[in-house]
Order: structure tokens, then sequence, then C-alpha cells
């Protein structure tokens, strides 16, 4: 019993990397993985011994809990003061939590987005604009290999039904990554950006922001930010350079995400802010800054 129960217990990283990526916040992805093991404990002795792949029906009870939270979730961010950003998180944190999917993985970006164990923001967002059942089917069945029979036990539909799901959820993937460049490449824009920002000068900015670049802000009505998207790249460089002639103090960090290099903002030595980056031709297309302390718990001091 103690042997099951240790297996059972092994499994909570995976079922938070899960989680994260169901809700977009670990706060909501610890609530999952919670509710998740009360329900292993109510079961009888007897009900869990007939359970042959205890780690399947975790994950699949998991879907299950996270699809009911996504429905209240998405009713509480349609009143979030700004734009609501997923939590940036740091590369390494969920590294191994799936295993072997992640073994032979494609050099193409637009597979590396579904299967790293480092999941982007930019993927975190599509997932956001994605029906509650489109996410838990995608997340279930192309991330973590769950068969559509199981997921459709979790999701309360048919196999069939479940599969235009994820179908239609890899479509909106594919649809917002068409320009997903290497890893490479991306850091070396953003480093390029970087220099470009500590110049201080808007013009070296304006080579590495595409026309139409945006920038969201994610202060959740806690702290100051943006409350609209600002569009643009000579609005974007301007915004940019006055925050830095606001805040002095304030040191710029690069740090790997699973989106590649992006910067952590200290101020007196405590995270302040997160920003995160897309690329694609060459320059920076998305700007996704979190500065809700409520988002920054895994910056916070171990």
């Amino acid at each position: 019993m103690d042997d099951d129960l240790d297996d059972v217990f092994r499994e909570r990283r995976r079922l938070l990397a899960l989680g994260y990526r169901m809700t977009g916040t670990l706060a909501d992805a610890e609530d999952v993985v919670q509710e998740t093991y009360l329900r292993w404990y109510r079961l009888t002795e007897a009900e869990r011994d007939a359970i042959a792949n205890p780690a399947g029906w975790l994950t699949t009870v998991a879907g299950r809990v996270a699809l009911d939270l996504l429905g209240s979730a998405r009713r509480r961010r349609e009143q979030y003061v700004g734009p609501w950003l997923p939590e940036p998180v740091p590369a390494e944190l969920f590294a191994g939590a799936i295993g072997s999917r992640t073994a032979s993985r494609s050099e193409d970006p637009l597979d590396r987005i579904t299967l790293d164990d480092d999941v982007s923001t930019a993927l975190l967002v599509v997932l956001e604009a994605m029906t509650p059942a489109e996410r838990v089917a995608f997340v279930l069945h192309d991330v973590f290999a769950v068969p559509f029979d199981e997921i459709a036990e979790a999701v309360g539909r048919s196999s069939a039904a479940v599969r235009q799901l994820a179908a239609s959820a890899r479509r909106h993937v594919r649809e917002n990554r068409v320009a997903a460049v290497p890893r490479a490449e991306h850091d070396r824009v953003v480093r390029a950006f970087q220099e470009a920002a500590n110049s201080g000068e808007i013009a070296p900015l304006l080579r590495y922001l595409a026309p139409d670049v945006e920038l969201r802000s994610d202060g959740g009505g806690v702290v100051s930010a943006a409350r609209n998207v600002v569009s643009g790249a000579d609005n974007v460089a301007r915004f940019l350079l006055g925050i830095a002639a606001k805040r002095p103090t304030m040191v710029m960090e690069q740090q790997q995400f699973g989106d590649g290099l992006g910067f952590v903002f200290r101020e007196d030595g405590e995270v302040v802010s997160v920003m995160n980056l897309r690329v694609a031709a060459g320059r920076i297309t998305q700007l996704w800054i979190v500065l809700n302390p409520a988002k920054l718990s895994s910056w916070l001091p171990g």
C-alpha cells in the first residue's frame, strides 16, 4: 500500500505541469492537483485497488477538474482589471515532468511549442482563447498523450467529438504560430533589443520592433500597468523608455523562458515584473509584461 501511495505522490509534479497548461497560473494549477488527490482519497481501498493505472486515472480526473475550474475562471477574467496574462515561470520549472513524450521531439518550432516541458507564454495565450473543452482536449491528448476515449470520459463527450475538439485546438495553435522562429534566432533578436533599450533612444529600439507590435501588461488592478494594449512600434518604444525613465533603479536581467530569452526586472533586489517576447522575421511582434504580484510567486526567494 505504501508503494502505491509513493507512486501516486510521484505524479504530483506532472499533474502540476498539466494544471498549469490547463489554467495558466500556478495557484489554479495547485487547486487542480489538490482536488484531484482529494478525489483519489475519497475512493474506497477496493476502488483504488481496481484502478489498473493510477497515473492515468489521476491525469483524467485532473482534466475533469480543470474543465470545471476553467468555466469559473473565465467568468472571473471577464471582470479582471486590464489585460489578463498567464503567469510566467522559469524555463526549468517543469523540466522532465512530461517524461518520454519529449524524448524524440522535432526541431520544428510548431512541434516544439506543443511538446516542450517549458511551456511558452505564446502557447498559453492561444490556449486562453480556446473553449475550456478544446483546451482540455488539446492539453490531455497533444501534450500528455491521453487517448481520446479517456478524454471523452473526462469531458462528458463522445470520442469523435473530442477528436474534433483537439483538431480545432490544433488549428488555433498552428494559425497563431506560423511565424515561429528557432530559439537561437529569438534570443539573438531579444539581446539586440535589450542593447537598444539600454541606449535610451527611440531610433535603435525601432529597428527591433515590428511596425504592428503589441504590448500587453498585467497588473491585475493591484499595481500600475497599461489597461489597454499598446500598439505600434513608436508607441511601444516610448512606453518602454518612459518606464525606464520613471524607474531608474530598476535592473533588467536576462532569463530563459518557454518562449526563449526574456527578462526579469528587479528593484532593490525584488522582482517587480517579468517580460516575455515573441519574435518573427527578425523583429519583436508581441511583448507580455506581468506585474501582478500574485503571478510572480515563482520568483520569490525560496
